[in-house]
């Protein structure tokens, strides 16, 4: 190979997306050919595809490469810097990502009815693929996923309300979590939106507490913990009026009404 075919080919490589790049240095690192690792992964003859950059990455292949290596979907797109998934040491990433088609990370919003399926359709690419997905081109939105939730119940009280949506960013592992912030927590059995206390002298429980002190603080088991999201926004459709304004007109009434009754005394 000569300075001209290298340049080349460097050139090619600097082109092609980085799930592309780090599929195949999955592949190389495992020591497959092409054919032998679409056969293992039971997706045809499209790897040399994907190493050329020809075809998308599916979201069957992601949970192959994760069912069958512990392939970090987040590292394979290149927004983390862990390669691979280990749930014994607190991994919470998410378990599919979602992309548009420029290729950049697209935000689900998951309803309060789509909440309920979440913990037992974690996996399945298909089912994600039937909820809406927005982007928003803000800075505070890149190079991170994000996904958007319904809120049910008051238990977040008084600072996010039943029905409203919160947008949390992905935490790849249960030792990023920060103390007293709030939290999309996706247990085996549920969606809860918490605030997160981590447990003294353990590193094996969290603790998840209401902002509404008519619910009692859970204690939960780090395995027990899907995905965590990091609230740093939310949706709310309608705008309440200030309490400032509600005590002001109140005051004026009470006025009138006095007023009233002084004057029906003469």
């Amino acid at each position: 190979m000569d300075i001209f075919q290298i340049a080349l080919y460097l050139c090619m490589e600097s082109k092609l997306s980085i799930e592309a790049q780090r599929f195949k240095k999955i592949r190389e690192e495992l020591r497959h050919t092409q054919q032998s690792f679409a056969e293992l992964l039971n997706i045809g003859a499209t790897t040399a595809d994907i190493e050329r950059g020809k075809t998308k990455i599916t979201g069957k292949i992601v949970m192959e490469l994760m069912a069958q290596f512990n392939i970090n979907p987040l590292w394979l797109y290149g927004k983390s810097f862990e390669k691979h998934i280990d749930s014994s040491r607190g991994d919470v990433s998410p378990k599919v990502i979602t992309i548009d088609t420029t290729g950049d990370d697209s935000i689900l919003l998951v309803n309060q009815k789509a909440a309920a399926g979440y913990p037992n359709n974690i996996h399945d690419m298909g089912w994600y693929q039937t909820l809406p997905a927005f982007n928003i081109p803000l800075p505070e939105y890149r190079n991170a996923s994000y996904r958007g939730f319904q809120v049910e119940g008051d238990s977040m009280l008084p600072n996010i309300k039943p029905n409203e949506w919160v947008l949390g960013r992905a935490v790849p592992n249960i030792t990023e979590a920060t103390d007293s912030k709030i939290y999309i927590v996706v247990l085996r059995d549920s969606v809860l939106v918490k605030k997160l206390q981590k447990v003294p002298n353990s590193s094996q429980a969290i603790r998840l507490i209401s902002l509404n002190d008519q619910y009692l603080p859970i204690d939960v088991k780090v395995k027990d913990i899907q995905e965590l999201w990091m609230v740093n926004s939310k949706l709310s459709f309608g705008v309440d009026e200030p309490a400032e304004s509600n005590l002001l007109r109140q005051l004026q009434q009470s006025m009138d009404e006095l007023k009233g009754q002084i004057s029906g005394l003469k």
